[in-house]
């Protein structure tokens, strides 16, 4: 049976930073999906089950043969197909032998695999690489076609355990698509790590990574998070009811002490006639009861306090955006830009685009298209070679899929203040909260934010600017995200009053921010959809 067995698994960095501690789970056969939020060690696992690195405790077990494809493909220019697919020396075996050579060699080399090149061939047309020769070299290929190059080396292999880290970045729609289809009748033990929700859509159990533990989920995203959505409501249900336990306690508490006082007062004057010995037992009895009933009182009332904590920060575990963005809003039929005869090198020529009022557009193309430089054009970083822009009054905001739109080295609250200089102290704080930066949060230094908190620091700055942008540009916003992160982008964007045009293969977040409008870049031509 293909499987991957973790027992006491723990790892920790040379500088003492413990990402694993104690991890026991097992993987079957099966597709499964493995999630978690940015840095919290996916790809670490990984590779201490691909053997890349040694856990500091603990054991790792691998039934099967194991093929891996890592996020970052450490590949030079100059290698061929057949390199990086590891056949180059079967096929150079396979000639001699076709030539009359006979060196028992070349036969240990081949082994099995004298059908190695229909195989190849065979696997790269699956991945719509039947077109790409084996002597080709990966400096003539896109990073696209690379990433599926990799793949296609790993399924080569004819492996037991497949462990793939986000093999979609970098692939555009029908590569994502026929990604999908190869692994749609995986039959041996695939663990996923990926932000794709259509590929996790794909898979038949969902694994949540956390320090300690492997939460299984049966069933696909969309049931793993709908099993999310309700263990939030139970969540905010048991802090309201928390919360009410506390309140009562309290005023439950002070009620006690208010009849205690009320009884000392009246036995006060009630105890005048009896002797002081007397009077003073009955007083010291009454203190003692007094105590015992705030003591009691008092242990109830931690108690509840503490399931108070713990019921806010289980309801807190999601943080999300809430907000609204008035100031953002484009009048309906007010056109944006307007963009007629634009030419670019050979990308596009005779392009013409409009944008008018708050249209929500997504735009799609294969890579190479030219879809990025058609943003740099909209945003006036890139003259045409021919054609006529106009651009209204207004804004334009653009989200590069770097996110290096802001100083590193000074905090969020400072690059806000550049971004909104005549918004008040109070009101700048205000924003900050409603982006998650909360308290000390919003003093940390860019440079030592998440990529999750790079992207809502970015958004806060983009979106509380003065003036508000009226025209908002992103260019592949969801890759490299988390899905918490994209949750955030998604609540961000529909708070978002103004046009957009958003450059994804994302289907699921183009619908979540609903999209108006489609438009697809392709050889030059940009099409309404």
């Amino acid at each position: 049976m293909s499987r991957i067995t973790c027992s006491g698994l723990s790892f920790a960095w040379p500088d003492d930073t413990v990402v694993f501690d104690d991890l026991s789970f097992t993987v079957g056969p099966g597709r499964t999906g493995l999630v978690a939020p940015n840095g919290a060690g996916k790809s670490t696992l990984l590779k201490l089950i691909a053997g890349e690195l040694k856990p500091t405790d603990g054991t790792v077990t691998v039934d099967g043969v194991l093929a891996y494809l890592p996020q970052t493909l450490p590949l030079s220019s100059d290698l061929t197909v057949a390199d990086v697919l590891e056949i180059t020396p079967i096929l150079r075996a396979l000639t001699a032998i076709e030539s009359g050579d006979t060196d028992e060699e070349h036969f240990t080399v081949v082994g099995t695999d004298w059908d190695i090149e229909d195989r190849a061939k065979a696997e790269l047309d699956r991945l719509d690489l039947g077109s790409v020769a084996l002597d080709r070299t990966l400096g003539t290929l896109s990073g696209g076609q690379i990433v599926s190059l990799g793949l296609a080396a790993q399924l080569l292999k004819r492996p037991d355990v497949l462990l793939l880290d986000e093999p979609t970045n970098n692939l555009d729609r029908p590569a994502r698509a026929r990604l999908q289809d190869r692994l749609g009748d995986w039959s041996g033990c695939l663990l996923l790590v990926s932000h794709d929700r259509a590929l996790l859509d794909r898979m038949e159990r969902i694994a949540e990574l956390d320090p300690t533990e492997l939460t299984f989920f049966g069933g696909d995203f969309t049931a793993y998070e709908a099993a999310k959505q309700a263990a939030r409501e139970v969540a905010a249900k048991n802090l309201r009811n928390a919360e009410q336990d506390l309140k009562r306690e309290k005023r439950e508490l002070q009620q006690a002490r208010e009849r205690a006082a009320r009884r000392a007062s009246v036995g006060a004057k009630t105890n005048t006639d009896i002797p002081k010995i007397v009077a003073g037992m009955h007083k010291r009895r009454a203190e003692e009861s007094a105590g015992k009933a705030d003591d009691m009182h008092k242990q109830r009332l931690e108690a509840a306090r503490a399931r108070r904590d713990e019921a806010d920060r289980a309801a807190r575990e999601d943080d999300t955006i809430a907000i609204t963005l008035p100031n953002t809003t484009v009048p309906a039929g007010r056109t944006v830009f307007d963009g007629a005869g634009l030419q670019v090198r050979d990308l596009f020529t005779d392009l013409n685009l409009s944008i008018r009022g708050p249209e929500r557009i997504a735009l799609t193309g294969p890579n190479g298209a030219g879809k990025s430089t058609l943003l740099r054009l909209i945003t006036g970083d890139l003259p045409p070679d021919a054609g006529t822009v106009s651009t209204a009054d207004g804004r334009v905001a653009y989200l590069s899929q770097r996110l290096d739109l802001l100083d590193p080295a000074k905090t969020v609250a400072e690059n806000l203040r550049a971004f909104a200089p005549e918004l008040p102290q109070d009101e700048l704080m205000h924003w900050l909260a409603r982006f998650l930066f909360r308290d000390r949060r919003a003093h940390q230094p860019v440079s030592t934010l998440s990529g999750g908190e790079l992207l809502r620091a970015t958004l806060v700055c983009i979106l509380c600017a003065e003036p508000a942008p009226h025209l908002l540009l992103l260019d592949e916003p969801t890759n490299n995200l988390d899905l918490a992160s994209v949750a955030q982008l998604t609540a961000a964007l529909n708070a978002y009053k103004g046009a957009f045009i958003a450059v994804s293969h994302d289907d699921r977040f183009l619908k979540d921010i609903g999209v108006t409008r489609h438009l697809e870049l392709a050889d030059g031509v940009l099409t309404e959809k």
